[in-house]
């Protein structure tokens, strides 16, 4: 399990965005989980500046906005 950042935002289209905290990027389509492993989603884009990038998450659960100040969590399996 690896840091991932804190989740900011509920964009239009439905997806969580997380600002990362640290340059090494995920995989596209990783799992996303929070700090009692429960899965919030899977990454579908890594965008913005290369310095403190961005990443969309696809949410799993029915309530994402629940979500927003939490810290997030990569789930490498």
């Amino acid at each position: 399990m690896r840091r991932l950042g804190k989740i900011i935002h509920l964009s239009r289209s439905g997806n969580l965005i997380l600002r990362l905290e640290a340059n090494n990027y995920p995989a596209l389509g990783e799992r996303v989980v929070d700090s009692r492993l429960k899965e919030i989603g899977r990454i579908q884009d890594v965008f913005g500046p290369s310095a403190k990038p961005y990443i969309s998450i696809s949410p799993t659960m029915n309530d994402p906005r629940s979500l927003i100040g939490k810290i997030a969590y990569s789930d490498q399996r």
